[in-house]
């Protein structure tokens, strides 16, 4: 059938239309030879978005190869919904990180709100209650008007949909960079607990049995939203718009309920989300995985809009829909249960035994495609890989420590930098306490959720430091995973998986697509040095804007287990009297540093060097620390060094410090050398720390609230921490007056 206003297959191929839908000539090609005859303009779209970069990862699939995905913890690895990881007593954790980069830089609102709402449904699609949910964002400097539209309308988005849902957001972090002014990053993690019995698939299985559609109406919005994500960032993109969905988080906590109850039954065979894609990736993805077909009656498909073509509905993102195989019989049970939620359960179709997506609209035959021609077989392409100029050049400057004359000062003003400073402007908007489960909220290395009915929790961080990727993408790379897992061993958990939202430029450019393949070095030899293995995951090409791209962002979300309520950590000092340890060797290390970027307008030079080796060791001893009772705080050293690291575990305390430090002052202070801690022990257990760890004393928690270091017996910074505290809390509600 051909509708009237849509091209014919000829006019597809003659007139090459087939481009509006950036499918390249040889791809269309592709698609004669697995149709075997040319394709209807329904068929073109359901090429189109299941072979976009977003949905297909044809760039990045031989990248993804080098990940260790697999351990004695993993229960489910990446290829659906969710990863899943034992965390003992028959009970399970399910996370995952997505980006919705694009959406958010023409509708930030809407774009950072369905981000959260989409990330949620990839967890409770796999049969998980969803408990947390965190944030990774990226904007340009606060000092434009742009970005702060942006990071003011995504935030009000992840919040609305956070706290209307009524899922606690735990955690997160922001950093501010020009490269991020056009094209800003939202990644949203998603956590969720199951039981092993209980974990659900997006399977199409058993012939015969019933395809249900459930949740919200299909409409008109986000049609061609994966191939939008899958293009470079224009002026034009405000045509875009049209590919950017609204949430409803009602309908979606709703929803949730409703599929947490289907997945008790023995009824349900298997279930997914309509994310990226909608219709037609959820459809042909189940089949193709279960080695089986599908066929759907459109005209069943429940619609918000008049006279929508099967293009429309199969290629809507419109949101909170899911997709259901049911046993053939038990469809009324199923409508049951979702009508006493107010929601529409409708069957619109079955399980085939022909491999084939077989679509019917007012009574003919619409599309006919091979499920896996759309799904398991779409091209996959080995890119062009190019080692760029500047990395060489920055190799080989050498190390240069930035003179300062003002210490205080410099501090001060590094504390006012907005990728240090408190974000509190951003999460005071968050509800971290929905659910009551939260024990510690946004602000500290990691959120911490505790199991209910257990002694356990969950700590939960999200991390990257883009800076050190793009001067050296390997070595970046091991640090992003490094110090995720720094994060959460301060937390006093045991790290166990990752999940990677990446962030790149366009893979065509062969300096990306090298920053590409050696960050995924960096962060695969980093999990294997660390028993992390990488259970799920996003990538986000194309994030560009006139042929600009930003940092290489890998983004890693990392969760750990507290086995213990009693090993819960935190970063503020706790009693006057305490002993302060600094855990790791200082070096002279600048380069990508926000020392550097602060006095020079620019980073350059040589990322910090990592020896896993030692980062292993240092982050054991950590634990056992903690495990052992003899740590009252602990914080990892990061951006801004020693000194920025002092002053987080200062802040909202009654207490100062007193330091004393070694060495060359600005390195001492500043340097950003990895694999450090900050750790605070009572007096009583000094010989034990001394014996378990290599960590060297520098100093006292005191009851005078001021933050006094001497280096090499000279006082260089003597400040209240009144005055730190302004500058720390005060940078960004004052960049965004």
């Amino acid at each position: 059938m051909q509708l009237k206003h849509e091209p014919s297959p000829e006019q597809i191929k003659q007139e090459k239309i087939y481009k509006e839908m950036n499918v390249t000539d040889e791809e269309f090609e592709l698609i004669q030879k697995h149709l075997g005859r040319l394709p209807n303009y329904t068929e073109l779209g359901l090429f189109s978005v299941m072979w976009s970069e977003h949905c297909s990862y044809k760039s990045s699939k031989p990248v993804l190869k080098k990940f260790p995905t697999s351990g004695p913890q993993v229960l489910q690895g990446p290829g659906e919904g969710a990863g899943i990881v034992d965390i003992g007593d028959n009970q399970a954790v399910v996370f995952k990180i997505e980006s919705h980069n694009h959406p958010s830089a023409v509708e930030p609102f809407e774009g950072a709100a369905t981000g959260v709402g989409g990330i949620l449904r990839d967890i409770f699609s796999m049969g998980a209650r969803p408990i947390a949910v965190l944030n990774s964002l990226r904007f340009g400097e606060l000092t434009s008007s742009r970005t702060k539209y942006l990071l003011g309308q995504a935030v009000a988005g992840i919040a609305s949909y956070g706290n209307r849902i009524g899922i606690p957001t735990v955690g997160g972090e922001v950093q501010f960079d020009p490269c991020y002014e056009g094209n800003p990053l939202v990644n949203a993690m998603g956590v969720g607990l199951i039981n092993h019995d209980d974990i659900k698939k997006g399977l199409a299985h058993g012939i015969g049995n019933t395809v249900m559609y459930v949740g919200a109406k299909t409409g008109r919005d986000g049609i061609h939203g994966a191939t939008f994500a899958s293009v470079e960032l224009t002026e034009e993109s405000e045509e875009g718009m049209a590919a950017v969905q609204a949430g409803d988080p009602f309908l979606e906590s709703l929803l949730l309920e409703a599929c947490l109850e289907v997945a008790q039954s023995d009824a349900l065979v298997g279930i997914q989300d309509m994310g990226a894609a909608g219709l037609i990736s959820s459809s042909s993805e189940m089949a193709s995985k279960a080695g089986t077909g599908i066929e759907m009656n459109l005209d069943l498909v429940p619609q918000r809009e008049a006279d929508m073509t099967p293009y429309e509905m199969m290629l809507s993102e419109s949101q909170e829909r899911m997709l259901l195989i049911v046993r053939k019989g038990h469809e009324q049970e199923i409508i049951d249960i979702f009508n006493r939620y107010g929601l529409e359960a409708v069957a619109i179709g079955q399980v085939t035994d022909d491999k084939i997506l077989r679509l019917t609209h007012k009574g003919e035959v619409v599309a006919e495609v091979p499920v896996d021609a759309l799904a398991k077989d779409a091209p996959v392409y080995h890119k062009p890989s190019k080692e760029p100029a500047y990395f060489r050049e920055n190799q080989q400057l050498e190390i240069k420590v930035p003179t300062i004359k003002d210490y205080e000062g410099t501090l001060l003003d590094l504390l006012k930098q907005p990728t240090i400073a408190s974000k509190e402007w951003i999460y005071h908007q968050f509800d971290s306490m929905a659910r009551t489960d939260t024990i510690v909220t946004p602000g500290s290395d990691a959120g911490v959720v505790r199991i209910r009915g257990t002694e356990k929790a969950l700590a939960i961080t999200t991390d990257c430091n883009a800076r050190y990727i793009y001067l050296d993408p390997e070595t970046g790379g091991k640090i992003a995973v490094a110090e995720a897992a720094r994060n959460i061993v301060a937390s006093g958990a045991k790290p166990l998986a990752v999940t990677d939202g990446l962030n790149f430029g366009s893979p065509d450019n062969p300096e990306v697509y090298w920053q590409l393949e050696k960050a995924a070095d960096g962060i695969s030899e980093a999990c294997r040095s660390l028993k992390t293995p990488v259970i799920s995951g996003n990538v986000s090409l194309y994030n560009e804007t006139d042929n600009t791209a930003i940092y290489p962002t890998p983004i890693i979300g990392m969760v750990g287990l507290v086995e213990n309520l009693n090993h819960v950590t935190t970063q503020s000092f706790k009693n006057d009297g305490d002993l302060i340890y600094l855990l790791g060797e200082t070096k002279p290390e600048f380069g990508g540093s926000e020392l550097q970027k602060l006095m020079d307008g620019k980073i350059y030079g040589r990322a910090p060097s990592i020896d896993l080796d030692v980062e292993v060791q240092n982050q054991k001893q950590v634990l056992q620390a903690i495990q052992q009772g003899l740590i009252t705080s602990a914080h990892d050293v990061s951006e801004g060094g020693v000194a920025v690291a002092l002053v987080e575990c200062l802040i909202d305390t009654p207490f100062g410090a007193k330091i004393e430090l070694d060495g060359e002052a600005v390195t001492a202070l500043f340097s950003e050398s990895q694999s450090r801690f900050i750790l605070t022990v009572k007096k009583e257990h000094q010989a034990e720390i001394e014996k378990l760890t290599n960590a060297k004393l520098i100093g006292l928690v005191t009851d005078t609230p001021k933050l006094t270091i001497n280096v090499n017996k000279e006082t260089i910074i003597d400040l209240t921490t009144k005055q730190l505290q302004e500058a720390w809390k005060g940078a960004i509600p004052c960049l965004l007056k």
